[in-house]
C-alpha cells in the first residue's frame, strides 16, 4: 500500500481518469442533439483539475520528491507541464464545440461521435502529464503509448473523409516505427546501466561504455523528435495536420510537442547528462536543420494547415535552442517560457483556420482574401498570431524569442551561430506569416458576406488572442512560474 502522501500527489492525475470516465457515462445518457453537454462537462472538469495541481504545488517544501518507489516525479517541472496541457486540452475542447455543430452539416458527418472525441481528448491529457513526470523507463513508455494509440484514433476520426483516414495511417505507422526504434533505445539504456529508474541509471552512465551509450541515446531520439517534429523524424507532421479534424492538428502541435520536450529534457538533463557525453553540439545541429528545413518547405505551401505543419517543425527548431541552452539559470526559465507561450498563439492559428475551414469548405490560404471586411476581429486575431509566430513585438512570440536567445547566448559563446541561425530564420519566416496577412488586408474578397464565428470557438479564439497579446507586454508572471519550475527540476 503506497503511502497517503503518494496517493495525495496523485490527485491531479487519478481526477484526470475520473473526468474520462465521466465524459463516457454522460456522453450515454444525453440525446444526440445535446451532445455538446459532454464537452461543457470536460471544459468545467480540465478547470477545476487546475485545483489539486495548484494544491500539490503549494505541498512541495521547496524542492522535488519521487513517488511509488521512484518511478515517479512530483516537482515544479512536472507540474509546469501539467498547467500546460490542461489548459490545452481546455481550449481544444472548446474549440471542437463548435467544430462538431459544423460537422453535422457535411456529408461526412461524425458528430454522432462527438461524445467520445472529447474523452479521447481527456485521455490523451492524462497520458501528457504522465509522460512529464515519468521518472522511469517502463512508465514513460506506457504513457507514451497511451498518448500515442489515443492520439492515432484523433487523427483518423473523420471515418468518412479519405484524407483524415490517410493522416491516421500514416501517422499510426509512422509512430508505431519511432516507438519500436525508442524502445529499443530504452532495452540498451537498461541493459548498460540495470536499471529502469532515471535516477539510478544516472548514477551508472559515467561508468558504461561511450559508443553504446551513444547508440542508445540516438536510438531514443528518434522517438522523442517523432513526438516533436524535430527533423529527420517529421515527415508524417504535414500529412497528418493536413487530414486530422483541424482542433486535434491544434492539440498535437501543442500537446504532444509539450510532453515531447518534457520527455527529452527528462532523460537527456537527468540521465544522460552526469555522462560527460556532448549533447550540447547534438542537439544544436538539429535545431538548425530543423529550423532550415521547416522554414524553407513552408515557403510555398498554399495551405494553411501544411504552412502551419511546417511553421511547427521550424518552432521544434527554435525550442531545441532552449535545450541545447538548458542548465543555466537564463536557459531553464527560456525553455518554459517559450514553450507557455507558444500554447496560446499555436492553438489560436489553429482555431481561426478552423473557423475559416469550417465556413468556406477550404484550407487554402487564397480563400482568406478580403477576411478584414468580411470579419474584422478575425483577422485581426490572425493577424496577431502571424506576428507572434514571427517574432514581432509586443507580442508573446517576441519575448519567448528573445529570452531563448539571450539564453544560449549566456549559455556559451560556442551558440552564438545558433542564434543568428535563429534569427536569420525569423526573418525566412516572415514571407510566408506575412502573405496570409497580405491576403487578408490587400486582397478584395471573392464574396463579401460577413462570416461570424460561433460562440465556443470565438471564446477560444479570444482567450488566445489576449494571453498572446499580454503575455508579450507583461511576461513577469510567466517568467516567475517558468523559474520555480525550473529550479524545481531534480
Amino acid at each position: 500500500m503506497p503511502p497517503l502522501g503518494d496517493l495525495w500527489s496523485l490527485v491531479p492525475e487519478l481526477w484526470l481518469a475520473a473526468l474520462g470516465l465521466l465524459l463516457l457515462g454522460v456522453d450515454l445518457l444525453v440525446g444526440q442533439g445535446a451532445k455538446r453537454a459532454v464537452g461543457w462537462v470536460g471544459v468545467g472538469g480540465l478547470l477545476l483539475a487546475l485545483l489539486p495541481t495548484a494544491g500539490v504545488a503549494a505541498s512541495l517544501p521547496g524542492g522535488a520528491r519521487r513517488i511509488f518507489f521512484d518511478t515517479y516525479a512530483v516537482d515544479g517541472f512536472a507540474l509546469f507541464f501539467k498547467v500546460l496541457a490542461l489548459l490545452a486540452t481546455a481550449l481544444v475542447i472548446l474549440a471542437a464545440m463548435d467544430y462538431f455543430r459544423e460537422a453535422a452539416r457535411r456529408p461526412e458527418d461524425f458528430s454522432r461521435f462527438e461524445g467520445e472525441f472529447y474523452a479521447l481528448l481527456v485521455f490523451t491529457g492524462l497520458g501528457l502529464v504522465l509522460m512529464a513526470a515519468s521518472a522511469d523507463l517502463i512508465l514513460l513508455a506506457l504513457s507514451i503509448e497511451l498518448v500515442s494509440l489515443t492520439s492515432y484514433v484523433l487523427a483518423g476520426y473523420l471515418k468518412g473523409n479519405p484524407r483524415s483516414n490517410e493522416a491516421g495511417m500514416k501517422y499510426f505507422l509512422f509512430g508505431a516505427a519511432a516507438s519500436a526504434v525508442m524502445f529499443y533505445g530504452f532495452s540498451l539504456l537498461y541493459g548498460l546501466t540495470g536499471s529502469t529508474s532515471l535516477y539510478v541509471i544516472a548514477q551508472k552512465v559515467p561508468r558504461v561504455p561511450r559508443p553504446a551509450l551513444m547508440v542508445s541515446l540516438a536510438l531514443m531520439l528518434a522517438g522523442f523528435g517523432f513526438k516533436i517534429s524535430m527533423v529527420p523524424f517529421h515527415q508524417w507532421t504535414p500529412d497528418v495536420y493536413e487530414g486530422a479534424p483541424t482542433p486535434v492538428a491544434a492539440f498535437l502541435s501543442v500537446g504532444s510537442k509539450g510532453a515531447g520536450f518534457a520527455v527529452l529534457l527528462r532523460v537527456v538533463a537527468v540521465a544522460i547528462a552526469p555522462s560527460g557525453l556532448d549533447v550540447v553540439t547534438l542537439v544544436a545541429v538539429l535545431s538548425a536543420v530543423s529550423m532550415f528545413l521547416g522554414n524553407l518547405l513552408a515557403l510555398p505551401q498554399r495551405n494553411i494547415k501544411r504552412m502551419l505543419a511546417y511553421s511547427s517543425i521550424s518552432h521544434a527548431g527554435f525550442i531545441l535552442i532552449g535545450v541545447a541552452a538548458f542548465g543555466g539559470p537564463f536557459g531553464n526559465t527560456g525553455l518554459l517560457v517559450y514553450l507557455f507561450a507558444y500554447m496560446f498563439f499555436t492553438l489560436g492559428a489553429f482555431f481561426v483556420a478552423a473557423l475559416i475551414g469550417a465556413h468556406l469548405g477550404s484550407d487554402e490560404i487564397p480563400d482568406y482574401a478580403g477576411l478584414s471586411q468580411r470579419a474584422p476581429g478575425l483577422a485581426f486575431l490572425m493577424a496577431l498570431f502571424m506576428l507572434s509566430l514571427t517574432g514581432i513585438p509586443p507580442t508573446a512570440g517576441f519575448f519567448a524569442k528573445f529570452y531563448i536567445f539571450a539564453a544560449a547566448i549566456e549559455r556559451s559563446p560556442a551558440l552564438l551561430w545558433l542564434v543568428a541561425a535563429g534569427v536569420v530564420n525569423s526573418v525566412i519566416s516572415l514571407y510566408y506569416y506575412v502573405g496570409v496577412i497580405r491576403a487578408m488586408y490587400l486582397l478584395p474578397p471573392v464574396d463579401p458576406t460577413p462570416i461570424r464565428g460561433p460562440s465556443a470557438l470565438r471564446a477560444a479564439l479570444w482567450i488566445t488572442g489576449a494571453a498572446t497579446l499580454l503575455l508579450g507586454l507583461y511576461p513577469q508572471p510567466l517568467v516567475v512560474f517558468a523559474r520555480t519550475a525550473s529550479l524545481l527540476l531534480p
